[in-house]
């Protein structure tokens, strides 16, 4: 084994598998002037950053991209991922339904222009892509709206939000617009699981036998929401990021789920307390993959201990757990982060903020599919809403839909 492998190997092992933030929704851009995020929402170490890549960024592009905001709640997301940061980006316009909210995203985003709704601003003719930051049931009806309107689009998670139906219109807006989408799936640019994906495509792991993912996060008390809809949220209607590290790892899906869950002691779970009639708290999805393999991916809000993303594959050729990789690959792919421009934060959830918009600017000025395209976006999401309908049919084994463009 080379110096260079084993140097690798060690700093994978010195890689934090535990994001403690919450999902896309909540992250928060560091503004000049602001104050740090509530720990209680992101968790204890959710605010950090990584380190950032020591290469140095390459523009493929002089062009600035048109670009529209919309959305900043409890943390202020919309400004999360660092648009305004970029040397690609121009912000035209940005919106909030709640002018106190929509003038902080102004400030934040440097852009005087602002619509009172998202079905105002996807009319300015200026606008070329739209950044959705809104509440996640109307995550679906948000983005097909701005594809009909002839505008990439770029979304938090999930992307569907307990409703197939809303899946499969979502799926044919963006088939038939043949614009860009891509979802913020934050877990896809985890330095963990970013190394996973480089060592599968180079052959490390073979195929994939066995994966799983969890995502832990403790609400002592709910997090305030647009309409309540966090309060008594079936854990597996927000499951990407726990499935991130299957289908962010491989590309591929999941085709079959058995979902057992349990009911909670915290109060907003008791069925009365909350508009889904919903006692679960923890989700535990038993997946097949489509490659023939198994995924374990949990969700629970109710684990009284600190919050936790991470995961673990196991292939024919090799593993990787808590950043170390065994297996046959002799020499290790480049495992570091591509550059992103020099003035663009990584911002939050291990750094991931600011590589998942560059991802989604470079791919329309290169003219190309995204990383979290509609096909790995609607797998994770969907995946999670048939989860629970097994959690609520005690663990019957249930058909998964599958969505995939194309390959051009």
């Amino acid at each position: 084994m080379s110096n260079d492998s084993v140097n690798r190997r060690r700093f994978l092992g010195n890689v934090g598998a535990c994001s403690l933030g919450l999902a896309a929704a909540s992250g928060l851009h560091q503004v000049a002037g602001a104050a740090e995020p509530d720990p209680k929402i992101f968790g204890e170490q959710g605010v950090t950053s990584s380190k950032r890549p020591q290469g140095a960024w390459k523009p493929v592009s002089d062009r600035k991209i048109r670009v529209g905001i919309v959305g900043s709640g409890v943390c202020q997301f919309g400004s999360a991922f660092g648009f305004q940061d970029h040397p690609n980006v121009e912000i035209v316009a940005v919106s909030d339904l709640f002018p106190d909210r929509c003038a902080s995203l102004s400030k934040a985003c440097h852009c005087e222009k602002k619509y009172e709704s998202l079905e105002e601003l996807v009319k300015d003719p200026l606008i070329e892509a739209v950044f959705v930051a809104t509440d996640a049931p109307s995550h679906a009806r948000h983005c097909i709206d701005v594809l009909k309107h002839g505008k990439h689009v770029a979304t938090a998670v999930p992307a569907a939000y307990g409703s197939l139906e809303d899946a499969d219109r979502l799926f044919d807006a963006v088939k038939s617009s043949g614009l860009k989408y891509m979802m913020f799936e934050t877990s896809a640019y985890h330095p963990a699981c970013y190394a996973m994906r480089q060592i599968y495509q180079a052959g490390g792991f073979g195929k994939i036998l066995y994966s799983e993912g969890e995502y832990f996060h403790y609400f002592r008390e709910p997090i305030p929401s647009y309409r309540n809809w966090r309060i008594g949220i079936p854990p597996q209607w927000y499951p990407t990021h726990s499935a991130a590290y299957y289908v962010c790892v491989t590309g591929g899906s999941f085709t079959e789920v058995s979902c057992f869950a349990t009911p909670s002691i915290l109060r907003e779970f008791r069925p009365e307390n909350n508009q889904y009639k919903n006692s679960f708290a923890t989700e535990i999805a038993l997946l097949r993959t489509s490659e023939g393999g198994m995924s374990r991916m949990a969700v629970s809000w109710d684990s009284n201990e600190p919050g936790c993303e991470t995961g673990r594959v196991r292939g024919e050729r090799g593993s990787m757990w808590n950043g170390n990789y065994v297996g046959e690959l002799k020499e290790l792919p480049n495992l570091e982060r591509p550059p992103i421009p020099p003035k663009v934060p990584l911002g939050h959830h291990e750094g991931s903020h600011g590589n998942l918009m560059h991802e989604f600017v470079t791919a329309i000025l290169e003219d190309r599919q995204p990383l979290v395209g509609i096909g790995e976006a609607l797998s994770m999401s969907v995946a999670g809403i048939v989860a629970h309908q097994s959690a609520l049919k005690n663990g019957e084994l249930l058909k998964i839909p599958q969505y995939q463009l194309p390959k051009t």
